[in-house]
């Protein structure tokens, strides 16, 4: 079978590979790769600055944003062939913390965590692989091609699911979120806050281009600009650019009781831009709550397949702004102007594994 590897820690070393089929002893269920999402991270994979090989192996698989279809699973798996899938990307300790031991595996306290196609464990960029159940999401069927975009959403529905947690600390129901930034995860965001029921606003650079239309055809408002520009006071603020002084304006909208989920990491260059004397004493004088959210948990991606199975199929469509062959696959790597969602085709369902 073909995969798409890198050398983790050099730049250039992107290479698709012929590899021998998944040993059945690597999972229960057999999945055909069908496609995989580009992030911001396969990039930084791709460039040397981050990723980590599996034990005893200088190559990386990459690809933990999947979409699969199954080939063969056991009838005790729950899964049966032809069925589409999606593969947790973070694999607990191999001697569980506690939360891994009740599976929370991302909320894992140590370091020996796993992460497909990122950090010590192969990733879906490749024909073929195998599942362990526990680690395999069902994906509804009316979404097609579209359920690549679970892994992604799965992110999104964490920061809610505890964003909504600290929310229970008062009877006094959210009405308005502040999402920052535009790109998948931030357009994911104003599609789970919309599916609550919250005014949404979103706040983002680009004055044209398909992200205005996207975010104001889910019946939210956006602005190009600064989230110091708005006259709102939301409850709900997601940041998703990774970028201090949008933190900064964005914190400093966030309603007093509010919650601010950070789940954006830049790669801009640290700075001492933001007073933490200031934004210290806002946060405890206005009772805000403050907290990092990545990756998820199995609960996550449930929830997030439904948030996905219920929205408008031609507006998730249009969050894939590009396809691309596994053959030409460098070309995913690119960042064009308008690209939303990249997503590189591994291979089309029912073909031979």
């Amino acid at each position: 079978m073909k995969a798409l590897t890198v050398r983790p820690g050099f730049t250039h070393s992107g290479e698709m590979i012929e590899l021998a089929p998944p040993a059945s002893g690597e999972g229960a269920i057999l999945v055909r790769g069908l496609a995989i999402g580009i992030c911001g991270t396969d990039v930084e994979i791709m460039e040397g600055t981050y990723g980590q090989a599996p034990a005893g192996d200088d190559r990386l698989i990459l690809g933990h944003e999947s979409l699969g279809e199954v080939v063969e699973a056991p009838a005790s798996s729950g899964f049966s062939p032809g069925q589409l899938l999606v593969g947790v990307v973070r694999r607990p300790d191999p001697e569980p913390c506690d939360h891994c031991a009740i599976g929370e595996w991302d909320m894992c306290r140590s370091e020996d965590f796993r992460e497909c196609g990122i950090k010590e464990e192969h990733g879906y960029a490749r024909e073929s692989y195998r599942l362990d159940p526990q680690f395999a999401i069902p994906v509804d069927s009316r979404l097609g091609e579209l359920g690549v975009l679970l892994e992604p959403a799965s992110v999104v529905a964490k920061a809610c699911a505890l964003g909504v947690h600290f929310l229970k600390r008062t009877d006094v129901r959210a009405r308005t979120a502040l999402i920052t930034g535009a790109g998948p995860i931030g357009l994911l965001a104003a599609l789970a806050t919309r599916y609550y029921g919250l005014e949404t606003y979103v706040v983002d650079i680009v004055n044209s281009g398909p992200k205005p239309d996207l975010v104001r055809d889910l019946g939210a408002h956006y602005h190009a600009g600064s989230a110091a520009d708005l006259d709102i006071s939301p409850e709900v603020v997601i940041e998703c650019t990774g970028i201090g002084s949008v933190l900064r304006a964005a914190g400093a909208k966030a309603a007093p009781g509010g919650v601010i989920a950070l789940t954006g990491i830049s790669a801009v260059p640290s700075t001492e831009e933001v007073n933490l004397s200031l934004f210290n004493k806002k946060m405890v004088l206005e009772n805000k709550v403050l907290f990092g959210s990545v990756n998820a948990a199995r609960s996550h991606y449930v929830t997030a397949a439904k948030v996905l199975a219920d929205a408008d199929p031609a507006w998730l469509g249009r969050l894939i702004s590009r396809r691309v062959p596994a053959d030409r696959w460098p070309e995913a790597l690119e960042r064009h102007p308008d690209d939303v969602k990249v997503v590189m085709e591994i291979g089309p369902r029912g073909r031979a594994a």
